[in-house]
């Protein structure tokens, strides 16, 4: 006895073509390459409950170096997720809030950061194992 295979559906809408220049993938790969750097990653968490002044956040991020929170704030300034607000006092105060874009963001990073708590150990010890194993 044998069986027959009979083609059904064959009737598939067509799949778009890929962008030649695919200059989608470039945009999506410079928007996660802000959002998935270390720091921003940190400030993001940071902000998540409320604006902060920049020697706060630089307080609460352990080592950041005060020239890389300001390229980390403005980076993400440049891409809507924070607000910088001058208070005209004298000195004058600068706080620093996620945006909606920003907040809409902040769980997905906040997900992230937890998980990665989470698995430190695991992930050390399974480096440490993959190390042993390489060695020369």
């Amino acid at each position: 006895m044998s069986t027959s295979l009979k083609l059904t559906h064959t009737d598939l809408p067509a799949a778009p073509r890929p962008d030649p220049d695919h200059a989608d993938c470039r945009g999506v790969a410079s928007v996660l390459s802000r959002v998935g750097d270390k720091w921003s990653v940190f400030v993001i968490m940071m902000l998540g409950d409320g604006p902060k002044r920049f020697n706060e956040l630089k307080r609460m991020i352990n080592g950041i170096s005060q020239r890389m929170l300001t390229l980390t704030l403005r980076g993400l300034e440049r891409d809507g997720l924070v607000t910088r607000t001058i208070f005209p006092t004298i000195p004058p105060r600068v706080d620093y809030e996620l945006t909606d874009l920003g907040r809409g963001l902040s769980r997905p990073v906040e997900a992230l950061g937890k998980w990665a708590m989470e698995h430190l150990e695991q992930i050390e010890a399974a480096r440490t194992r993959f190390d042993g194993r390489n060695e020369p």
